[in-house]
């Protein structure tokens, strides 16, 4: 577990760290015109998120997590190297979008780890151990990066974070050990197979047609049987979505806001980053707990019994103060007030986003915890399209509404959303659980 969890935020941290670089970027590879092309630099990385876990969760299903794992840890390794020596435009993007592929494996596999791993009442403070990753990698990058384009030049962040990723390499094959159930129970078979010589010794998850394309067809499709089949999936990667893509928007311009409106070097502009991850990080803790807590109780008064819909509640408290966040850091910003200020909204809104983070993922998980790595990467399609298109268009969104109109309608759709959603899984989630074949299917052999 401390392993998968050092392996998810250095892709997240990559994602953005390219942020207070893009200006040098740009000059140097000669991407001119369209700001549309420019902020690309930085979103191309989340487009492979969208798709590297369509892929790399099935597999994970098939091979076993470590192996997919230590395979798409190594992808991004050579893919992230390589965009420290991109001479072009082109090959910054294609190395950006292959990085961002396998960058994905921590972020598709994590969820199902979680569920291989712990008890439904043991996996909120997991999960936020875990969610602190995917969303304050992409806060702190900024942070460490705008020195490193100050100090010496922009192809140090790539080959920074690839040394390091190196190195959590070369732990993951020490430390890294199988957790999914399919695969622990079909290596003993195996081995008892070979150790007794009876071919007739069969696990619970065994089944009738075993060849290797009967197996890796059925894992392909199976996110997008999730994306077109399952309601609950579809309105998680929603919200989902619209966090991770407000996100991004928000990473897109944050630097710009700080360098440009209030005078700061590069450098000294990263640190504000860190009030997005400390309320992150605050979050996490707060939000964990309340969780964990609040499913508890609420399975105490069902007899014992313990329901997915018990995670949803804090999503209720946690949407609005996101909401409130993101004015307070809007209209601060729009009328450049102390930078305090701004801070502070962005803190507020980054403790209710992963608040809101760390049940719905949770929700997912207890809900199809044996295929929890093909929900997640069907959930996480849709997350990282808006992810990689928000940026595309914050510049000229911004440029047109200022901060205080632009984050205030941010704010009002996150709302509209964020709201409905947690009262549709408190009212129907049972019933459209009942109705899931992959739920119940789950469940039956969990």
């Amino acid at each position: 577990m401390q392993t998968d969890s050092v392996l998810t935020p250095r892709s997240p941290l990559s994602s953005s760290m390219v942020a207070p670089a893009l200006p040098q970027i740009a000059r140097d590879l000669s991407i001119t015109g369209s700001p549309t092309l420019i902020s690309m630099t930085l979103s191309i990385f989340v487009l492979g998120f969208a798709v590297g876990p369509l892929l790399l969760g099935p597999l994970s299903e098939i091979y076993g997590r470590v192996r997919v794992l230590q395979a798409a840890n190594l992808f991004f390794l050579i893919f992230n190297l390589a965009g420290g020596f991109a001479q072009t435009k082109g090959q910054m993007m294609a190395f950006r979008f292959l990085s961002g592929f396998g960058g994905g494996g921590p972020i598709a596999l994590g969820g199902g780890v979680l569920g291989d791993m712990f008890l439904p009442e043991q996996r909120g403070l997991a999960q936020a151990l875990f969610s602190l990753g995917p969303l304050s990698g992409p806060a702190v990058g900024p942070m460490i990066s705008g020195f490193i384009v100050e100090k010496i030049d922009w192809r140090w962040i790539f080959w920074i974070t690839t040394i390091a990723d190196g190195i959590v390499q070369i732990l993951g094959l020490f430390f890294l050990r199988e957790t999914y159930a399919p695969k622990l129970l079909g290596d003993k078979v195996r081995r008892l197979r070979l150790e007794t010589g009876n071919t007739k010794l069969y696990s619970i998850y065994d089944r009738e047609d075993r060849s290797m394309r009967a197996i890796v067809t059925r894992g392909m499709i199976r996110p997008f049987v999730f994306l077109g089949t399952e309601p609950l999936c579809q309105i998680i990667g929603t919200y989902m979505a619209l966090m991770y893509g407000v996100l991004y928007l928000l990473l897109t311009t944050f630097a710009s806001l700080w360098v440009v409106d209030y005078g700061e070097s590069s450098g000294i502009s990263g640190l504000n980053y860190l009030a997005i991850g400390a309320g992150y990080t605050a979050g996490s803790q707060i939000g964990a707990r309340m969780i964990d807590v609040t499913y508890r109780r609420r399975k105490a008064k069902n007899n014992g019994v313990g329901l997915p819909e018990f995670r949803i509640p804090i999503i209720l408290v946690s949407a609005p103060v996101s909401v409130l966040g993101l004015i307070l850091y809007g209209w601060s910003a729009q009328f450049k007030v102390f930078w305090f200020v701004p801070d502070l909204g962005i803190f507020i809104y980054g403790m209710g986003t992963l608040s809101a983070w760390l049940a719905i993922q949770t929700y997912l998980v207890d809900t199809y915890t044996l295929y929890a790595a093909s929900a997640i990467a069907a959930a996480a399609l849709y997350r990282s399209l808006l992810g990689f298109a928000f940026p595309l268009f914050a510049n000229q969104m911004y440029a047109a509404m200022g901060q205080g109109w632009a984050n205030t309608m941010l704010a009002f759709i996150t709302l509209i959303i964020g709201v409905p959603a947690p009262l549709i899984f408190l009212k129907y989630g049972h019933t459209l659980r009942a109705r899931s074949p992959m739920a119940r299917k789950s469940k039956i052999i969990r």
